[in-house]
């Protein structure tokens, strides 16, 4: 499966180190260190391949996917991290006009997935 995955989502290479992440903290903090065109790069790359990645990963229950699955998995979620920042804040990588980020913490920021 290793070789197939990898050859069906070859075109998100040059994303994995950045964005595969396993944690909501490091996620966020890789949205808000990113410049907008870094954004909308991933951005672009990844939402054409997000329904393939999704239906692999729903063949696996949740902490059972094999590691190169996990590998798009959280790419899939730092897709969620960055999309609204790309859809409504024209790629801008803070949130405008709102609280400082820095306020919130997630309590499951630490966990995987």
């Amino acid at each position: 499966m290793t070789t197939d995955v990898l050859k069906e989502f070859s075109g998100l290479a040059p994303f994995v180190d950045a964005w595969s992440l396993a944690t909501e903290d490091e996620r966020r903090a890789k949205r808000k260190s990113s410049t907008k065109e870094e954004l909308q790069a991933f951005y672009n790359a990844m939402l054409p391949e997000l329904e393939k990645i999704l239906d692999l990963a729903d063949q696996y229950p949740k902490g059972k996917m094999p590691p190169e699955v996990d590998t798009y998995f959280f790419m899939a979620l730092s897709l969620a991290e960055v999309a609204p920042h790309i859809e409504l804040y024209s790629g801008n990588p803070n949130v405008p006009f709102s609280f400082t980020e820095e306020r919130f913490i997630a309590l499951h920021g630490q966990d995987r997935g």
